[in-house]
C-alpha cells in the first residue's frame, strides 16, 4: 500500500511540474490512489464531471424509468447510539474537539449507478464503473496561479424549516463545530502555503434534492503557495489528506477515534477526486456516495459530532443526507 501511495505521489509531482493534465482519485486511507494522464485512455466505466471539466458528453442522458423508486433503510437509532456514545466519550475526555461520524445506509432503487451519475445535479460527480457513484457539493482545494483555497462544508438544515437560514447560523453547536473546522483547515493550508486567511466565513449553499432543498454552511480559507511549489501536487495531497471536514480535530487522534467508533471500511467515501488541466488544479471531497456491495447498494453519510451534540439530531442529519440530487423527478416513489 505504501508503494501505491509513493508511486501516486511521484507521478503527480512529475506531471504537475511538466504541466501535464491529469485526473485522479484518492481513497480515505490513501491506500488505493489512482491517476491517469488525460491523453491516456481512462478505463471504461469511469466517468467524471468536475465543475465543468468532464470526460463525458454533457447532453448524455440515459432514459429514466417512468416511476423512480428510492428507498432508504437506515440503521436503527439503537445501532447508531453506541457509535455516538463512543465518540462522545472521547470528546468529553478531551481526546478530540470534533469527530466526523459516518454510517452506511442500505438503499433500494430501480436506477443504475450510471443513471444516477448522469442525472445528478451536483458540481462534482464521479462514476467508478459498477463499484460506486459520487455526487459531491464540496470543493476540497482549488488552485489558480499561486492561490490555494479550501471550502469546507459544516452544518446542514432542511430549507423548509421556518427561518432555516437564521436557525442554522444562530445555532451555538453548529457555530462551534464550524469554527473548529475552519481553524483546522487554516492549519492544514498553512502546511503548504506561506500566507493563510479566511476569505469568507459561514455563507449558505443551497443543495437541491428530488424531495427537498437543504441548506449547508460553508467557509472559504485561502493561502498563497510559495514560489518553490512548482506543481508538486502529489506532495500537497499527501500533506493535506485526509480532508479535515470529514475527519475532525486534532486530526491524528481523531482518525483513531473514527476507526474505533465506525467499525466499517469507508473505502473511497470521504476521499478526494480532482484534476489538473495544465494550469488549474481543482478537487472535491467524495461525499454523497453510493456504493455497490455484495448485498446491494449502500449510501454512506455522516456528520460532525461535538461535546454539545444531540444523538437524535445527529442521527437525523445522517438520514437527511441520504438523497438523490435530482432537481426534478416526475413520479418519484420514496
Amino acid at each position: 500500500m505504501e508503494n501505491a501511495a509513493g508511486d501516486f505521489t511521484k507521478k503527480l509531482n512529475e506531471w504537475g511540474k511538466a504541466k501535464t493534465p491529469f485526473f485522479f482519485l484518492v481513497d480515505y486511507q490513501f491506500q488505493k490512489p489512482q491517476a491517469w494522464k488525460l491523453d491516456e485512455v481512462i478505463p471504461d466505466g469511469i466517468l467524471f464531471s468536475l465543475n465543468g471539466f468532464s470526460n463525458c458528453n454533457a447532453g448524455l442522458r440515459d432514459e429514466l424509468p417512468e416511476h423512480i423508486r428510492f428507498e432508504k433503510h437506515p440503521p436503527a437509532f439503537e445501532e447508531y447510539q453506541p457509535k455516538f456514545d463512543c465518540v462522545l466519550g472521547h470528546l468529553n475526555a478531551g481526546n478530540s474537539f470534533l469527530v466526523n461520524l459516518s454510517v452506511p445506509t442500505p438503499i433500494e432503487t430501480n436506477l443504475t449507478l450510471k443513471q444516477i451519475f448522469l442525472h445528478s445535479d451536483a458540481p462534482y460527480r464521479l462514476l467508478f464503473g459498477d463499484q460506486f457513484v459520487c455526487f459531491s457539493p464540496e470543493i476540497f482545494v482549488r488552485i489558480r496561479g499561486n492561490r490555494i483555497a479550501s471550502f469546507p462544508m459544516k452544518g446542514t438544515i432542511d430549507a423548509s424549516v421556518p427561518d432555516a437560514e437564521q436557525v442554522i447560523l444562530s445555532d451555538f453547536k453548529e457555530a462551534a463545530e464550524h469554527a473548529t473546522i475552519v481553524d483546522l483547515i487554516r492549519n492544514d493550508i498553512s502546511m503548504v502555503a506561506e500566507k493563510v486567511w479566511v476569505e469568507r466565513y459561514r455563507y449558505i449553499d443551497r443543495i437541491q434534492t428530488f424531495d427537498k432543498t437543504l441548506l449547508q454552511v460553508s467557509s472559504e480559507i485561502a493561502g498563497t503557495l510559495p514560489t518553490t511549489f512548482n506543481g508538486q501536487y502529489g506532495d500537497l495531497l499527501k500533506k493535506l489528506l485526509p480532508a479535515g471536514s470529514i475527519t475532525g480535530a486534532p486530526k491524528p487522534r481523531t482518525l483513531e477515534i473514527i476507526q474505533d467508533a465506525e467499525q466499517y471500511n469507508r473505502g473511497y467515501y470521504t476521499g478526494v477526486m480532482g484534476y489538473f488541466d495544465g494550469q488549474n488544479f481543482e478537487s472535491a471531497v467524495m461525499i454523497r456516495f453510493i456504493e455497490q456491495q455484495d448485498n446491494g447498494l449502500v449510501f454512506k453519510s455522516g456528520g460532525g459530532i461535538t461535546a454539545l451534540s444531540n444523538a437524535k439530531s445527529e442521527y437525523q442529519e445522517v438520514i437527511d443526507k441520504v438523497y438523490l440530487p435530482f432537481s426534478y423527478v416526475p413520479h418519484a416513489v420514496l
